[in-house]
């Protein structure tokens, strides 16, 4: 399964074995830490320790971790991307309901939905109208077709974890159904349903931040970015705006493409070629957790650029969802009159999309977000 190692580890902590820490305290030995807590090591009975240790807990609960972040990350993509059409002076044409019911996937029909809500009563849309850009950049107007993919692929992976969690997933099952105590061994330790879904959960979620980063791209290029300063920067040549937060944004994202390789496609033997298919889906598990925390940080950053892009479009006032989300990132993130370290308003901003605090603000306004 992969998971025997880990989970042997875990479970040396609940007989009170091996080594564990309380909060973020040291490392000490387990029945040092449990005592604390005030809880009493397991005595394990017949089969349990087995049970501990034979299954698919590890992976599961790291990738409903990470499922869960990237979920939240779903939205605040939405929210990112209005964001970004505003300070852009785009258009909300291409979200109109009837398009997304020509082609009725489920999620695109949601970012449709949500951009809708985001980008109503719009000062800035209004003093564009009827300008003679026909067609904004995919970035923009393809929101509901890539974000909405990645949900459609985020909702599988939550019912493969869903009915996974609520599984028998170790070695040999105990059965009493027939009138009898049964003892039977099968496969349902391997990994293979979870470590597909995962990897898939790596790949949907990482297409966040790569067209993310694109519409970065939009804001800091003086040629794409209608009428805003280069990299949106104070002063021309003297300061450097946002071109590094574009720079960081690329990384992440280029990382990612790396992590985005599938664990699952690999596979090797071991316990004298009696375990000769394994699913790594413990592998996909941990990557996939780097590649959310990577997402976050590029659509904090989209954030920072986008909010920058909206103050340079004052006096005109962007729609009642991006002016919430502006102001909420405005309490954390002040304006960059001039260059500065950023990475702590990155980190800012991102804490703003883990805590759910930027869409619960933007929501409150406009009411529930998909």
């Amino acid at each position: 399964s992969g998971d025997l190692a880990p989970l042997a580890h875990l479970a040396l902590t609940m007989i009170g074995e091996g080594e564990a820490r309380l909060g973020d305290g040291p490392v000490r030995p387990s029945a040092e830490v449990l005592a604390e807590a005030g809880i009493a090591p397991l005595v394990l009975e017949a089969k349990e320790g087995l049970a501990l240790i034979n299954g698919t807990q590890y992976m599961a609960a790291l990738g409903t971790l990470a499922l869960l972040e990237a979920e939240r990350l779903c939205t605040a993509a939405d929210i990112a991307g209005a964001m970004s059409l505003e300070a852009l002076k785009g258009s909300s044409t291409p979200f109109d309901a009837r398009l997304h019911e020509a082609r009725p996937h489920p999620g695109q029909k949601l970012v449709a939905e949500n951009l809708r809500r985001l980008l109503a009563e719009s000062d800035i849309a209004e003093s564009h109208k009827g300008c003679g850009k026909v067609q904004d950049a995919y970035s923009l107007r393809c929101m509901p077709q890539v974000h909405g993919a990645s949900r459609d692929a985020l909702s599988w992976v939550r019912a493969v974890l869903e009915r996974e969690v609520d599984s028998v997933t170790d070695n040999p099952s105990v059965f009493t159904d027939r009138g009898e105590t049964e003892i039977l061994s099968g496969g349902n330790f391997h990994g293979q349903p979870l470590a597909l879904a995962l990897d898939l959960a790596a790949m949907a979620v990482a297409e966040l931040a790569n067209i993310s980063e694109r519409r970065v791209e939009q804001l800091v290029n003086p040629a794409l970015s209608t009428g805003l300063t280069p990299f949106l920067a104070a002063g021309s040549g003297l300061h450097s705006g946002f071109m590094i937060a574009q720079v960081a944004s690329a990384s992440l994202v280029s990382e990612n493409k790396v992590l985005c390789h599938p664990a699952s496609v690999d596979s090797i033997p071991s316990s004298a070629g009696k375990e000769d298919h394994v699913s790594m889906g413990s592998v996909s598990a941990k990557k996939l957790l780097s590649v959310v925390d990577n997402v976050r940080n590029a659509l904090a950053i989209e954030i920072m650029t986008a909010a920058a892009g909206l103050d340079q479009r004052a006096p005109l006032v962007p729609s009642k969802g991006v002016r919430v989300a502006l102001e909420r990132v405005r309490s954390v993130v002040l304006p960059m009159t001039e260059d500065r370290p950023l990475y702590k308003d990155i980190a800012a901003v991102a804490d703003l999309l883990h805590s759910r605090d930027l869409a619960g603000a933007v929501e409150a306004a406009v009411g529930r977000l998909a």
